[in-house]
């Protein structure tokens, strides 16, 4: 079980590289030379699905409110056709994920934007430092964006200033995102997405969207149906800077009615909102350094409140999925059976399928550990396709190394090297240099019984 607590804790929600290794004893090698690496050449684009009276109830908490709960008293946004420059330790990989990122925002928000040169002044100024730089004046942020601002070296002059407070604004002329520069292609793209749809409209996230980037389950790599349908409601001609909640709230049913009329042939009930308690619980569980029991008293508490407030979905699934991977080097069978729930309970929605693609990595992991090749490979089978339609490389990767791992077990050598031969081709973008792919590799087979 302690083999099955280190693969836990390794694999974040967002994929993040990993950095230990299995024993050498279990290690699965690769050739010296790493296939090249794969991308995603076309979206997988589904459009929103929720009735509009849902939608229109999350746009106005996610235009109007902060991530701290802070209210946004006026509407604002840009105006005019949008320039973006990147700057910084930028490389190829991160550059056409760009690209193809305000391509995405042209056809499907109908967002006047493009890239221009890096000397050129920009609306939108994307910055990629070093990991360490950036975690060092913001440890909590993996990237972010501030407004007013066009370099890092103004933001830390400016950083504590009430120039970089989203509040103050009457419009947005200038924001700068900062994103890592030394991570995984995946780790790039996904900060890439989630900031600039934040530089652009909302800046609040909620956790009770399952179909969202705006979300801090983090489960959603890239942006989907839902958030260009946001985004491009944000930039309707009925809405402008300066308006407040209540008068874009007598606006955007008929603009949703425009633009998804899909969302008006059928009813539905806004879900209620996520209460400070339960956030504050599940930000005690997710936090790196809290004490462990006091990490799983939190998402005890968190999957506690769920039940009580009657939720199901997103907030319920991701209370299960955090106790139970800090509950697998402590309790196993608590583990499995809170990834089970978390399972059943993203599997109710076509909204949550990607979410029970990651529940399935962990349920993985107790089936090879229990030499169940079988049951490895049905899970992989089911789901591989469905981490390839979001986009999510690691998850995929990860999700393809199983699979082959599962067939050495049954002897079918060839079809296992060539399967996890594949997969590497993903990890490369998903967990960035060999050492991290290698890492994944090592783990998976650290699994294996025998």
């Amino acid at each position: 079980m302690t083999r099955l607590a280190a693969f836990a804790l390794s694999f974040m929600a967002s994929c993040a590289p990993v950095s230990h290794e299995a024993p050498p004893s279990r290690a699965a090698g690769f050739a010296q030379t790493l296939p090249p690496m794969r991308v995603f050449n076309t979206s997988y684009v589904v459009p929103a699905t929720r009735p509009n009276t849902e939608i229109a109830q999350d746009f106005l908490d996610l235009s109007f409110r902060m991530e701290s709960g802070r209210s946004v008293a006026k509407m604002t946004r840009f105006e005019g056709p949008i320039t973006v420059r990147a700057t910084g330790a930028t490389n190829p990989t991160m550059l056409s994920d760009l690209e193809d990122l305000l391509e995405r925002l042209r056809t499907e928000a109908s967002i006047d934007i493009r890239m221009v040169p890096a000397n050129e002044q920009a609306a939108i100024t994307v910055e990629a430092i070093p990991r360490a730089v950036l975690s060092a004046a913001v440890p909590k942020a993996a990237c972010f964006v501030v407004p007013r601002l066009t370099s890092w070296s103004e933001f830390k002059i400016a950083r504590r200033m009430p120039q970089v407070d989203w509040t103050t604004l009457t419009r947005r002329d200038r924001a700068a995102i900062f994103v890592p520069a030394d991570v995984a292609p995946q780790e790039a793209r996904d900060c890439l997405h989630e900031e600039l749809a934040q530089a652009l409209g909302p800046l609040n996230d909620l956790y009770r969207l399952p179909d969202s980037v705006f979300n801090d389950d983090n489960i959603h790599a890239v942006l989907t149906g839902f958030d260009m349908l946001i985004l491009r409601a944000f930039y309707a001609p009925e809405l402008q800077n300066g308006m407040s909640r209540g008068e874009a709230a007598t606006r955007i049913p008929a603009i949703l009615a425009r633009l998804n009329p899909a969302g008006e042939r059928y009813a539905g009930a806004p879900l209620n909102d996520t209460s400070r308690d339960w956030i504050e619980a599940m930000e005690t569980a997710l936090t790196n350094g809290n004490a462990p029991a006091h990490r799983r008293a939190a998402a005890q508490k968190a999957i506690a409140l769920s039940t009580a407030f009657g939720w199901s979905g997103a907030r319920a699934g991701f209370a299960q999925y955090a106790y139970g991977r800090l509950q697998v080097g402590n309790d196993p069978n608590a583990a499995l059976a809170s990834f089970n729930a978390a399972e059943t309970t993203y599997r109710e929605s076509n909204t949550t399928q990607i979410h029970a693609a990651h529940i399935a990595v962990q349920q993985a992991a107790f089936a090879l550990a229990a030499g169940d090749a079988d049951r490895t490979i049905a899970l992989s089978d089911r789901w591989a396709d469905v981490a390839a339609r979001h986009q999510n490389a690691a998850l995929l990767a990860t999700l393809l190394m199983f699979k082959a791992a599962a067939l050495e077990m049954r002897g079918d050598l060839a079809q296992a090297e060539s399967l996890r031969l594949d997969s590497l081709g993903w990890a490369r973008y998903g967990f960035g240099s060999e050492s991290n792919v290698q890492a994944r590799l090592n783990e998976i087979a650290a699994l294996r019984p025998y």
